[in-house]
């Protein structure tokens, strides 16, 4: 990999977003009720494009559209930035994904899944990939009000496990006809191979965490309104190439975050 697409990588490069049940077999079953899918689609707005800590973008419109169906769920999420684009990342972005949740015990879900993470207009001439895929695994535990969700993922193209733990809790506000949606994650990442074609590899890791608030409006029966706002931000992020110095990724930073979103629900 030459100078000038190496620069172009450690300054622009900052991968990482600012997102049922099994039944136990009875000796003798019952006749299933019948299930019905049904899809969402989600218009929405974000003051900032954040990524496990790094800036990839000013501000975006971010649609997506979600077919639930039982313990299943398909989608894809997009990103059109606005403004401040990071060429060959956010402009624009499509990820695909799928999870599948099962029940463990009383409480406890186990819910695997994968994402696959594509930019059309990424160029591998300045070291962007097209696309990345990361399957993961999730446990989610609920206490009362409170959820703790520990996460893995694995990027086979960038060669590199995230790990992230979540807590989320509610507080019901029934006089506003709302809620309050606390959420709190903290991440950490490594990946061997974040660049495309480098020679030697280009190392990336560092750490994240985002707290963030948000209160859902039901508009209709089948729509609703959220507001939310977070902070979140980068620490301990660097590139490496070989036996090079370690460079600070500039993209990591300290952000808040104003999202609007409008769910539909078909």
């Amino acid at each position: 990999m030459n100078k000038k697409t190496t620069c172009l990588l450690l300054c622009a490069l900052g991968l990482g977003a600012l997102s049922a049940h099994a039944q136990t077999p009875a000796a003798t079953p019952a006749p299933a009720e019948p299930t019905t899918g049904s899809w969402v689609l989600t218009p929405s707005f974000a003051s900032q494009y954040m990524f496990r800590g790094a800036r990839l973008g000013g501000p975006s419109f971010e649609p997506s559209l979600e077919y639930d169906y039982g313990a299943f769920a398909v989608g894809v999420w997009s990103n059109f930035p606005l403004a401040d684009k990071v060429v060959g990342q956010s402009d624009p972005e499509f990820d695909f994904y799928g999870s599948y949740s099962m029940d463990v015990v009383k409480d406890v879900t186990f819910v695997p899944g994968f994402t696959a993470y594509t930019y059309p207009n990424a160029k591998k001439a300045n070291g962007f990939y097209k696309g990345t895929f990361e399957p993961n695994v999730a446990l989610n535990y609920t206490i009362g009000d409170l959820k703790l969700t520990p996460k893995l993922y694995y990027d086979f193209v960038l060669k590199g496990p995230t790990l992230e733990l979540t807590a989320a809790y509610t507080v019901p506000l029934k006089d506003l006809g709302t809620e309050l949606d606390f959420t709190g994650t903290y991440g950490t990442f490594k990946w061997d191979e974040a660049a495309v074609d480098a020679s030697p590899s280009i190392k990336n890791w560092g750490d994240y965490y985002l707290i963030g608030v948000a209160a859902p409006f039901q508009v209709t029966k089948n729509s609703k309104f959220t507001a939310g706002f977070a902070y979140t931000k980068g620490s301990n992020n660097y590139f490496k190439q070989g036996t090079d110095h370690k460079a600070v990724n500039t993209a990591a930073v300290g952000r808040g975050v104003i999202t609007l979103s409008y769910a539909i629900t078909f």
